[in-house]
Protein backbone atom coordinates (compact mmCIF):
# COMPACT_ATOMS: atom_id res chain seq x y z
CA UNK A 1 0.00 0.00 0.00
CA UNK A 2 1.73 3.37 -0.93
CA UNK A 3 2.57 5.48 2.04
CA UNK A 4 1.32 9.25 1.88
CA UNK A 5 4.12 11.98 2.68
CA UNK A 6 2.50 15.18 2.53
CA UNK A 7 -1.15 16.96 2.67
CA UNK A 8 -2.39 19.37 0.16
CA UNK A 9 -5.60 21.40 0.34
CA UNK A 10 -9.57 19.97 -0.65
CA UNK A 11 -10.32 20.02 -3.86
CA UNK A 12 -13.57 19.10 -5.33
CA UNK A 13 -14.23 14.98 -6.33
CA UNK A 14 -12.84 14.45 -9.42
CA UNK A 15 -15.70 11.47 -10.38
CA UNK A 16 -19.42 11.91 -9.78
CA UNK A 17 -21.16 8.63 -9.60
CA UNK A 18 -24.41 9.69 -10.27
CA UNK A 19 -23.58 11.34 -13.56
CA UNK A 20 -25.50 9.06 -15.67
CA UNK A 21 -28.59 9.11 -13.40
CA UNK A 22 -28.53 12.67 -12.81
CA UNK A 23 -31.90 15.20 -14.59
CA UNK A 24 -32.89 18.64 -14.65
CA UNK A 25 -35.59 17.40 -11.29
CA UNK A 26 -33.28 15.60 -9.49
CA UNK A 27 -33.52 16.88 -5.45
CA UNK A 28 -31.18 19.41 -4.65
CA UNK A 29 -28.94 16.91 -2.64
CA UNK A 30 -27.79 13.48 -2.55
CA UNK A 31 -27.21 12.93 0.82
CA UNK A 32 -28.95 14.23 3.87
CA UNK A 33 -27.38 13.89 7.11
CA UNK A 34 -28.33 15.08 10.91
CA UNK A 35 -26.13 14.63 14.26
CA UNK A 36 -23.26 15.74 16.48
CA UNK A 37 -20.07 16.94 15.51
CA UNK A 38 -17.37 16.55 17.95
CA UNK A 39 -13.94 17.44 17.67
CA UNK A 40 -11.98 14.45 17.65
CA UNK A 41 -8.64 14.55 19.23
CA UNK A 42 -6.55 11.05 18.02
CA UNK A 43 -3.31 9.17 19.32
CA UNK A 44 -1.98 6.70 17.11
CA UNK A 45 1.40 4.68 17.88
CA UNK A 46 0.96 3.50 21.61
CA UNK A 47 2.57 0.60 22.36
CA UNK A 48 -0.24 -0.51 24.85
CA UNK A 49 -3.56 0.88 26.83
CA UNK A 50 -2.69 3.92 29.11
CA UNK A 51 -2.00 2.18 32.70
CA UNK A 52 -3.44 3.64 35.92
CA UNK A 53 -0.59 5.97 36.97
CA UNK A 54 1.59 5.86 34.29
CA UNK A 55 2.03 8.84 31.90
CA UNK A 56 1.70 7.05 28.26
CA UNK A 57 3.45 8.88 25.41
CA UNK A 58 2.42 8.83 21.96
CA UNK A 59 3.81 8.92 18.23
CA UNK A 60 1.28 10.12 16.32
CA UNK A 61 -1.77 12.81 16.97
CA UNK A 62 -4.16 14.44 14.90
CA UNK A 63 -7.10 16.46 14.72
CA UNK A 64 -10.69 16.47 12.83
CA UNK A 65 -13.98 17.04 12.73
CA UNK A 66 -15.91 14.04 14.38
CA UNK A 67 -19.26 12.53 15.05
CA UNK A 68 -21.44 12.79 12.13
CA UNK A 69 -18.85 14.58 10.43
CA UNK A 70 -16.96 11.22 9.70
CA UNK A 71 -19.97 10.12 7.24
CA UNK A 72 -21.33 13.33 5.66
CA UNK A 73 -17.19 13.99 4.53
CA UNK A 74 -16.73 10.04 3.77
CA UNK A 75 -19.57 10.96 1.15
CA UNK A 76 -18.61 14.49 -0.35
CA UNK A 77 -15.83 12.77 -0.77
CA UNK A 78 -16.81 10.51 -3.05
CA UNK A 79 -18.86 12.86 -5.10
CA UNK A 80 -22.14 12.69 -3.55
CA UNK A 81 -23.77 16.25 -2.58
CA UNK A 82 -24.29 15.95 1.00
CA UNK A 83 -26.38 18.14 3.16
CA UNK A 84 -25.68 18.19 7.03
CA UNK A 85 -27.98 19.40 9.87
CA UNK A 86 -25.95 19.86 13.09
CA UNK A 87 -25.13 22.08 15.92
CA UNK A 88 -21.65 23.76 16.11
CA UNK A 89 -20.32 25.41 19.08
CA UNK A 90 -19.24 29.20 19.12
CA UNK A 91 -15.73 28.22 19.99
CA UNK A 92 -12.14 27.90 18.09
CA UNK A 93 -13.32 23.72 17.84
CA UNK A 94 -16.52 24.88 16.22
CA UNK A 95 -15.38 27.48 14.14
CA UNK A 96 -12.36 24.68 12.83
CA UNK A 97 -14.78 22.41 12.37
CA UNK A 98 -17.25 24.63 10.53
CA UNK A 99 -15.14 25.85 7.97
CA UNK A 100 -13.30 21.90 7.54
CA UNK A 101 -16.64 20.72 6.57
CA UNK A 102 -17.85 23.53 4.46
CA UNK A 103 -14.83 25.23 2.87
CA UNK A 104 -12.71 21.86 2.73
CA UNK A 105 -14.93 19.64 1.78
CA UNK A 106 -17.72 21.12 0.03
CA UNK A 107 -20.62 20.42 2.56
CA UNK A 108 -23.85 22.38 2.50
CA UNK A 109 -24.41 23.29 5.92
CA UNK A 110 -27.37 25.51 5.47
CA UNK A 111 -29.31 23.00 8.35
CA UNK A 112 -26.87 23.56 10.82
CA UNK A 113 -26.35 26.31 13.27
CA UNK A 114 -23.62 28.07 15.72
CA UNK A 115 -24.95 27.73 19.40
CA UNK A 116 -24.06 30.88 21.03
CA UNK A 117 -22.29 30.43 24.41
CA UNK A 118 -21.92 26.50 23.86
CA UNK A 119 -18.96 24.58 23.08
CA UNK A 120 -18.06 21.98 20.87
CA UNK A 121 -18.17 18.30 22.20
CA UNK A 122 -14.40 16.75 22.28
CA UNK A 123 -13.46 13.07 21.82
CA UNK A 124 -9.99 11.95 23.16
CA UNK A 125 -9.17 8.29 20.96
CA UNK A 126 -6.12 6.41 21.47
CA UNK A 127 -5.57 3.45 18.58
CA UNK A 128 -3.33 0.69 19.68
CA UNK A 129 -3.14 -2.98 18.94
CA UNK A 130 -5.57 -2.43 16.20
CA UNK A 131 -8.41 -1.25 18.83
CA UNK A 132 -8.87 2.49 20.43
CA UNK A 133 -10.40 3.58 23.71
CA UNK A 134 -11.91 6.73 23.69
CA UNK A 135 -13.18 9.25 26.50
CA UNK A 136 -15.88 12.20 25.50
CA UNK A 137 -17.41 15.13 26.67
CA UNK A 138 -19.85 17.77 25.92
CA UNK A 139 -23.25 19.09 26.41
CA UNK A 140 -26.64 18.90 24.65
CA UNK A 141 -27.38 22.36 23.22
CA UNK A 142 -30.13 24.55 24.98
CA UNK A 143 -33.25 23.54 23.76
CA UNK A 144 -34.03 26.42 22.22
CA UNK A 145 -31.33 25.58 19.54
CA UNK A 146 -33.59 22.50 18.00
CA UNK A 147 -32.48 20.59 14.97
CA UNK A 148 -34.32 21.44 11.82
CA UNK A 149 -38.39 20.06 11.28
CA UNK A 150 -38.03 19.58 7.86
CA UNK A 151 -35.03 17.31 6.12
CA UNK A 152 -34.06 19.19 2.65
CA UNK A 153 -34.96 17.04 -0.25
CA UNK A 154 -32.49 14.51 -1.18
CA UNK A 155 -31.88 11.32 -2.63
CA UNK A 156 -31.05 9.64 0.57
CA UNK A 157 -30.64 10.44 4.14
CA UNK A 158 -28.63 8.42 6.56
CA UNK A 159 -30.09 8.12 10.06
CA UNK A 160 -28.53 6.72 12.97
CA UNK A 161 -32.05 4.93 14.95
CA UNK A 162 -32.21 5.06 19.04
CA UNK A 163 -34.11 2.42 20.79
CA UNK A 164 -37.23 3.60 22.04
CA UNK A 165 -37.33 7.22 20.12
CA UNK A 166 -38.94 8.62 16.77
CA UNK A 167 -36.93 11.44 14.68
CA UNK A 168 -40.40 12.36 12.53
CA UNK A 169 -38.26 13.42 9.68
CA UNK A 170 -37.26 10.21 8.63
CA UNK A 171 -40.89 9.13 8.58
CA UNK A 172 -41.07 12.42 6.58
CA UNK A 173 -38.14 12.30 4.85
CA UNK A 174 -38.91 8.57 3.69
CA UNK A 175 -42.63 9.85 2.41
CA UNK A 176 -41.29 12.28 0.18
CA UNK A 177 -39.27 9.46 -1.49
CA UNK A 178 -35.90 9.70 0.57
CA UNK A 179 -34.37 6.52 0.85
CA UNK A 180 -32.87 6.10 4.55
CA UNK A 181 -29.92 4.24 5.23
CA UNK A 182 -29.69 3.49 8.90
CA UNK A 183 -27.12 2.40 11.43
CA UNK A 184 -27.70 1.94 15.16
CA UNK A 185 -25.25 2.22 18.22
CA UNK A 186 -25.15 -0.03 21.26
CA UNK A 187 -28.36 -0.36 23.36
CA UNK A 188 -27.43 0.63 26.57
CA UNK A 189 -30.75 -0.15 28.28
CA UNK A 190 -29.60 -4.13 27.36
CA UNK A 191 -32.68 -4.86 25.84
CA UNK A 192 -32.14 -5.04 22.38
CA UNK A 193 -35.63 -5.26 21.16
CA UNK A 194 -35.95 -4.43 17.30
CA UNK A 195 -39.57 -3.24 17.71
CA UNK A 196 -37.94 -0.38 19.71
CA UNK A 197 -36.45 0.56 16.49
CA UNK A 198 -39.73 2.34 15.51
CA UNK A 199 -37.77 4.16 12.48
CA UNK A 200 -36.27 1.20 10.84
CA UNK A 201 -40.10 0.81 9.38
CA UNK A 202 -39.31 3.81 6.74
CA UNK A 203 -35.72 2.47 6.06
CA UNK A 204 -34.59 0.90 2.82
CA UNK A 205 -31.26 -0.06 4.68
CA UNK A 206 -30.00 -1.45 8.09
CA UNK A 207 -26.35 -1.23 8.46
CA UNK A 208 -25.28 -2.78 12.33
CA UNK A 209 -22.55 -4.42 12.97
CA UNK A 210 -22.05 -8.49 13.67
CA UNK A 211 -22.89 -8.01 17.49
CA UNK A 212 -25.76 -5.68 17.49
CA UNK A 213 -27.28 -7.67 14.43
CA UNK A 214 -26.99 -10.63 16.57
CA UNK A 215 -28.49 -9.22 19.73
CA UNK A 216 -31.92 -8.09 17.73
CA UNK A 217 -32.47 -10.67 16.41
CA UNK A 218 -31.54 -13.29 18.73
CA UNK A 219 -29.29 -15.50 15.83
CA UNK A 220 -26.05 -17.28 16.55
CA UNK A 221 -24.18 -16.02 13.29
CA UNK A 222 -23.82 -12.84 11.43
CA UNK A 223 -25.66 -14.49 8.34
CA UNK A 224 -28.52 -15.93 10.54
CA UNK A 225 -28.62 -12.37 11.81
CA UNK A 226 -28.90 -10.83 8.29
CA UNK A 227 -31.79 -13.27 7.09
CA UNK A 228 -33.45 -12.33 10.19
CA UNK A 229 -33.51 -8.27 9.39
CA UNK A 230 -34.13 -8.92 6.26
CA UNK A 231 -37.17 -9.48 7.09
CA UNK A 232 -38.20 -6.34 8.69
CA UNK A 233 -36.47 -3.96 6.48
CA UNK A 234 -35.69 -4.34 2.58
CA UNK A 235 -32.12 -4.71 2.32
CA UNK A 236 -29.93 -5.92 5.55
CA UNK A 237 -25.81 -5.74 5.60
CA UNK A 238 -24.28 -6.31 9.00
CA UNK A 239 -20.12 -5.82 9.05
CA UNK A 240 -17.59 -7.90 10.30
CA UNK A 241 -15.09 -5.68 10.84
CA UNK A 242 -11.71 -7.14 9.98
CA UNK A 243 -13.50 -10.47 8.00
CA UNK A 244 -15.74 -8.37 6.18
CA UNK A 245 -19.84 -7.97 5.21
CA UNK A 246 -22.93 -10.21 4.23
CA UNK A 247 -25.47 -8.62 3.28
CA UNK A 248 -29.33 -9.70 1.97
CA UNK A 249 -31.87 -8.21 -0.26
CA UNK A 250 -35.34 -9.45 1.48
CA UNK A 251 -36.86 -8.16 -1.80
CA UNK A 252 -35.37 -10.31 -4.15
CA UNK A 253 -33.57 -12.75 -2.09
CA UNK A 254 -30.08 -12.52 -3.47
CA UNK A 255 -26.87 -12.06 -0.96
CA UNK A 256 -23.17 -11.18 -0.94
CA UNK A 257 -20.45 -11.88 0.84
CA UNK A 258 -17.14 -9.76 0.60
CA UNK A 259 -14.01 -10.64 2.59
CA UNK A 260 -12.21 -7.67 4.29
CA UNK A 261 -9.40 -6.03 2.74
CA UNK A 262 -6.14 -7.13 4.88
CA UNK A 263 -4.25 -3.38 6.08
CA UNK A 264 -2.62 -2.50 8.92
CA UNK A 265 -4.56 0.16 10.46
CA UNK A 266 -3.52 2.98 12.19
CA UNK A 267 -6.34 4.80 13.45
CA UNK A 268 -9.76 2.80 12.81
CA UNK A 269 -12.09 5.66 13.92
CA UNK A 270 -14.66 6.25 11.62
CA UNK A 271 -13.95 3.12 10.07
CA UNK A 272 -17.71 2.46 9.88
CA UNK A 273 -18.88 5.46 8.68
CA UNK A 274 -17.17 5.30 5.55
CA UNK A 275 -18.18 1.90 5.10
CA UNK A 276 -21.68 2.85 5.25
CA UNK A 277 -20.65 5.98 2.90
CA UNK A 278 -19.71 3.68 -0.01
CA UNK A 279 -22.22 1.26 0.37
CA UNK A 280 -24.37 4.33 0.22
CA UNK A 281 -22.62 5.64 -2.87
CA UNK A 282 -23.24 2.44 -4.64
CA UNK A 283 -26.71 2.11 -4.21
CA UNK A 284 -27.43 5.20 -5.18
CA UNK A 285 -25.63 4.43 -8.00
CA UNK A 286 -27.39 1.09 -8.48
CA UNK A 287 -23.90 -1.23 -8.61
CA UNK A 288 -24.84 -4.96 -7.86
CA UNK A 289 -25.08 -5.68 -4.43
CA UNK A 290 -21.56 -7.41 -4.03
CA UNK A 291 -19.73 -4.70 -5.81
CA UNK A 292 -21.29 -2.47 -3.37
CA UNK A 293 -20.36 -4.48 -0.51
CA UNK A 294 -16.88 -4.45 -2.24
CA UNK A 295 -16.37 -0.80 -2.64
CA UNK A 296 -17.92 0.28 1.13
CA UNK A 297 -15.00 -2.33 2.79
CA UNK A 298 -12.46 -0.83 0.05
CA UNK A 299 -13.06 2.67 1.31
CA UNK A 300 -13.49 1.70 5.22
CA UNK A 301 -9.94 -0.03 4.61
CA UNK A 302 -7.89 2.78 3.07
CA UNK A 303 -9.53 5.17 5.98
CA UNK A 304 -8.23 3.30 8.73
CA UNK A 305 -4.30 3.64 7.57
CA UNK A 306 -4.59 7.22 8.30
CA UNK A 307 -5.18 9.42 11.09
CA UNK A 308 -8.92 10.80 12.38
CA UNK A 309 -12.34 10.01 11.34
CA UNK A 310 -12.97 12.57 8.82
CA UNK A 311 -10.47 13.43 7.21
CA UNK A 312 -9.07 10.40 6.47
CA UNK A 313 -11.70 9.16 4.70
CA UNK A 314 -10.47 8.38 0.79
CA UNK A 315 -11.38 10.17 -2.35
CA UNK A 316 -10.90 8.73 -5.80
CA UNK A 317 -7.91 9.84 -6.66
CA UNK A 318 -6.70 7.25 -3.61
CA UNK A 319 -9.24 4.84 -4.61
CA UNK A 320 -7.32 4.62 -7.84
CA UNK A 321 -3.69 4.64 -6.66
CA UNK A 322 -4.77 1.57 -4.89
CA UNK A 323 -6.37 -0.20 -7.96
CA UNK A 324 -3.58 0.96 -10.17
CA UNK A 325 -1.09 -0.39 -7.09
CA UNK A 326 -2.61 -4.03 -6.34
CA UNK A 327 -2.72 -4.82 -10.16
CA UNK A 328 1.38 -4.15 -10.40
CA UNK A 329 1.82 -6.54 -7.44
CA UNK A 330 3.65 -9.90 -8.62
CA UNK A 331 1.55 -13.17 -7.87
CA UNK A 332 -1.73 -11.38 -7.01
CA UNK A 333 -4.19 -13.88 -6.72
CA UNK A 334 -7.02 -13.30 -10.04
CA UNK A 335 -9.58 -14.23 -8.34
CA UNK A 336 -9.14 -11.24 -5.66
CA UNK A 337 -8.70 -8.99 -8.52
CA UNK A 338 -11.54 -9.84 -10.42
CA UNK A 339 -14.03 -8.98 -7.56
CA UNK A 340 -12.53 -5.33 -7.54
CA UNK A 341 -12.40 -5.03 -11.47
CA UNK A 342 -15.82 -2.68 -11.31
CA UNK A 343 -13.54 0.31 -10.58
CA UNK A 344 -11.96 0.07 -14.00
CA UNK A 345 -14.56 1.78 -15.77
CA UNK A 346 -14.85 4.06 -12.57
CA UNK A 347 -11.20 5.54 -11.25
CA UNK A 348 -9.62 8.33 -12.89
CA UNK A 349 -6.72 7.26 -15.30
CA UNK A 350 -4.65 10.48 -13.47
CA UNK A 351 -5.00 12.73 -10.91
CA UNK A 352 -3.59 14.74 -8.35
CA UNK A 353 -1.38 13.39 -6.43
CA UNK A 354 -2.99 11.51 -2.99
CA UNK A 355 -3.41 11.61 0.02
CA UNK A 356 -6.54 14.44 0.57
CA UNK A 357 -5.89 16.56 3.41
CA UNK A 358 -5.61 14.46 6.88
CA UNK A 359 -6.04 15.52 10.37
CA UNK A 360 -3.87 18.27 11.51
CA UNK A 361 -1.97 17.66 14.79
CA UNK A 362 -2.86 21.21 16.45
CA UNK A 363 -5.81 23.56 15.65
CA UNK A 364 -4.78 27.36 16.06
CA UNK A 365 -1.24 27.89 14.02
CA UNK A 366 -1.63 31.51 12.47
CA UNK A 367 -1.74 31.15 8.25
CA UNK A 368 0.86 32.99 6.82
CA UNK A 369 -0.11 36.08 4.31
Amino acid sequence: MIDPDGEEPRRPAQIDPLAGLRTPHDPPFDVYLTGPVFLDIVFTGLDSAPVRGTESWARGMGSSPGGVANMATALARLGLRTSLAAAFGDDHYGEYCWDALEQGEGIDLGPSRTVPGWHSPVTVSMAYEGERTMVSHGHEPPPEEPAPEHAPRARAAVASLTPGVRAPWIAEAAAAGTRVFADVGWDDTGRWDLAGLADLEHCEAFLPNAEEAMRYTGADCPRAAAHALAEHVPLAVVTLGGVGAYAVDGRTGESAVVPAIAVEALDPTGAGDVFVAGFVTGTLADWPLADRLAFAGLTAALSVQEFGGSLSAPGWSEIAAWWRRVQSVDDQDPAALARYAFLEGLVPEAGRPWPLRRAVPTIGFRRSA
